[in-house]
Parts: C-alpha cells; sequence; structure tokens
C-alpha cells in the first residue's frame, strides 16, 4: 500500500506541468495587463512625491516698505527686508529618513496588492481546470449514455423492454446533458472573471489537469521564510521604524526655529543696514509632540506582533487543512484507480446480467466517487494557493 501511494504522489506531482505552466502563463499576463494594479502605480508614484515635498525650506519672505512722513520736513522713509526661516537643521534629516520609509512602504502596499490580484488569478484558474475536467468527464459520460439511449430505443421497437425503461434511461441521459451545460455555463463566467482580472482581454484555459503542489516538508523551517517575504509584516515593521524617526523628528520639531536675514532703512539722507536673526521660543505649538509619537511607536510594535500571532496561526491552519486534503484526495485516487467497476459495469448491463436500474445505481456510485476525488483536488490546490500566495 505505501508503494502505490508513492507512486502515486510522484504521478499527482509530476501530471500537472502542463497545468501548472498555464496558469504561471495566466499569471504573467494578468499581471502585465491588470488595469488595478496598473492604477495603484501610478497613484503610489504620486504618494512618492508627494511624501518628498514637505522636506524643503519654507519660502523666503520680502518686504518693502514706504513710509510718508509728516510733517514733510522729517521726510520719507524707505524699508527693505528678506529673511528666510528654518527649522532646526537636525529635523530635516528626519524627514527625509520618514519620507523614504514611507516610499519602501509604499513599495510594499504594491506588492501586497500585487499578491491578491495573483492569488484570485490563480484561484479562478484552478476552479477552471477542475470544471474542465469535469466538463471532460460529463462529454464521456453523455456519449455513453446516448449509445444506451439508442440501444434502449431500439430494444423498445422490437419490443424487448417497455415505455417505462425507455424512459428511466432518457430522463438519465437529460439530466447528465443539463448538467453538462451548467458546467459549462459556471466556466463562461469565470473566463468572464479572468477577462476582467486581465484588463479586459480575452484569455483562454483549457487544463484539465487540476495542480497537485506539494507540501513543504516542515512547516515551522518554511514558515520563517514566509514570515520574512511577508508584505503586511514588512509594511507594519516598516510602521515602527517611521514611529521610531517620528519621535526623533518631534523632539527635533520642539527645539528653537531659526531664521535670518537682511534689513535696510532709509530716512533723510541716511541709510541703515545690517544683518536680522530670529529665534522662536517652544511653549506651546509642539506640546505633546514627543508623548503622542511614543505612543504611536507602541502601537506599531504592538499590531506587528499580534499581526505576526495571526500570520502565523493562519498559514498553520492552512498547512494542516492541505495534508488532510492531500491525503483524502490520494486515497480517492488510489480507490478509483484500482476498483473502478464502470467497464464491468456496462459489460453486465449489454449481458443482461444487471437491470437497467442496477446499472444506474452502481454506475452513479462510481460517478459520485469521482466527482468527490476532483473536489478534493481542487479544494487541496485552492488551499495550497492560499498557503503560498506569499511566494508569488
Amino acid at each position: 500500500m505505501k508503494k502505490i501511494l508513492i507512486v502515486l504522489l510522484s504521478l499527482c506531482v509530476l501530471t500537472p506541468v502542463a497545468a501548472q505552466s498555464g496558469i504561471e502563463r495566466i499569471l504573467q499576463e494578468v499581471e502585465k495587463n491588470n488595469t488595478s494594479l496598473q492604477a495603484l502605480q501610478k497613484e503610489i508614484e504620486a504618494q512618492k512625491i508627494g511624501n518628498k515635498t514637505g522636506n524643503y525650506l519654507p519660502d523666503p519672505e520680502v518686504e518693502f516698505g514706504y513710509l510718508w512722513g509728516t510733517p514733510t520736513e522729517i521726510g520719507n522713509q524707505k524699508d527693505f527686508g528678506i529673511s528666510q526661516s528654518f527649522d532646526f537643521p537636525t529635523a530635516y534629516g528626519y524627514r527625509n529618513k520618514v519620507a523614504n520609509l514611507k516610499n519602501e512602504n509604499l513599495d510594499g502596499l504594491y506588492r501586497s496588492e500585487r499578491i491578491n490580484v495573483l492569488l484570485r488569478t490563480r484561484q479562478i484558474a484552478i476552479q477552471l481546470a477542475y470544471l474542465n475536467a469535469l466538463s471532460k468527464d460529463y462529454n464521456r459520460r453523455v456519449e455513453s449514455i446516448r449509445t444506451i439511449v439508442d440501444s434502449y430505443q431500439k430494444k423498445f421497437e422490437l419490443g424487448e423492454v417497455d415505455a417505462i425503461e425507455k424512459n428511466k434511461v432518457y430522463l438519465n441521459f437529460i439530466a447528465c446533458v443539463n448538467e453538462k451545460e451548467k458546467i459549462d455555463i459556471e466556466r463562461k463566467s469565470l473566463l468572464n472573471d479572468l477577462k476582467a482580472l486581465n484588463g479586459g482581454k480575452e484569455i483562454q484555459f483549457n487544463e484539465t489537469e487540476i495542480p497537485f503542489t506539494p507540501l513543504p516538508s516542515n512547516f515551522n523551517e518554511w514558515y520563517a521564510v514566509a514570515e520574512s517575504k511577508s508584505p503586511a509584516l514588512q509594511y507594519l515593521s516598516k510602521q515602527v521604524d517611521i514611529s521610531k524617526q517620528q519621535v526623533k523628528l518631534s523632539r527635533s520639531l520642539s527645539l528653537p526655529k531659526l531664521s535670518a536675514g537682511y534689513a535696510s532703512e532709509r530716512i533723510l539722507g541716511e541709510k541703515l543696514q545690517g544683518v536680522v536673526i530670529g529665534i522662536s521660543i517652544p511653549l506651546w505649538e509642539n506640546r505633546n509632540r514627543v508623548k503622542e509619537a511614543k505612543a504611536d511607536v507602541l502601537s506599531s510594535e504592538s499590531a506587528l506582533e499580534d499581526n505576526k500571532i495571526q500570520f502565523y496561526n493562519r498559514l498553520q491552519s492552512l498547512f494542516n487543512k492541505s495534508v488532510s486534503l492531500r491525503d483524502l484526495a490520494l486515497k480517492y485516487r488510489d480507490a478509483l484507480s484500482s476498483y473502478s467497476n464502470e467497464p464491468l459495469l456496462r459489460k453486465a448491463l449489454d449481458t443482461g446480467e444487471f437491470s437497467l436500474l442496477d446499472y444506474l445505481h452502481e454506475a452513479e456510485y462510481y460517478y459520485d466517487a469521482l466527482n468527490s476525488m476532483l473536489e478534493l483536488e481542487r479544494d487541496y490546490a485552492l488551499s495550497v494557493a492560499e498557503l503560498t500566495a506569499i511566494e508569488l
């Protein structure tokens, strides 16, 4: 039994290569054509420019005054001044670091959305592979029952079977045809979803092999790598760094602001000119800014730790679910490959060993098992796709 399972597992890993490569082709197309990703990229570029605009000196101020003297004997006075104000110098360095970290985080947001789009695409492709396989099998079922319908029609005409037997076969045939049409309707709907993800461009996917991707042998070792790749956790980690830099920036902004400039004054033919230096006294404007920034650090660190726990538990749950689904799918494959009675059933019907009712009941057991196997393989593929989405 162990040898059989090992062989089957090898087959499961090797046979879906075409499907996997087909899915990879679709992922590349969607990543290139998806309009949501394109719009997000442009939005991020605009935000990056915005993050860099707040780290320049304020505009210089120029003043000119012309004052008429009364009485006229005292003459007119002309004043001129130009000044430049600026924050304490260290603030500009911290602002630049904060802007760079925010821009890096914007790249993380794009990576996160990219993974969401590609995961959705992969899930649709897996569903399509499942429906393609089901549709292919229903084609075979329809053709098989069609031959039985033709046979029973001839028997009815010869008086060998009654109308009830003939109608049973026909109703079974109609039910099978209708089920096939339902499957094709769902396939068309998923293809439309795929088209929407592909920027409105038609995309075809006719693979019938459901991807059977092997699971990592050691979850904890694999998780350590997955955690380091997670855009969500990277984003939160960067938020912690940004918050820490904000603390330093807030401290710098609490220091005195400076201004320097030139001023001149003319009156009665005399001229006064010189340098003007100013300093602000930080009393009220930035009150509690440092405390607020420190509180943000604690909040960001708490959010990061909470999300790490949630991320680990979610992936561990998905891993355990995937293991169970894989084992069940392999058991069904083994059972169907070893104990399929479909050819024997048809032979028994044709030779008269089975009545039509017996044949339909026994065939239904086989088809139910086949449907269950395909559903398990689909669910396993979907579970693994979500588990390994971080690697997209």
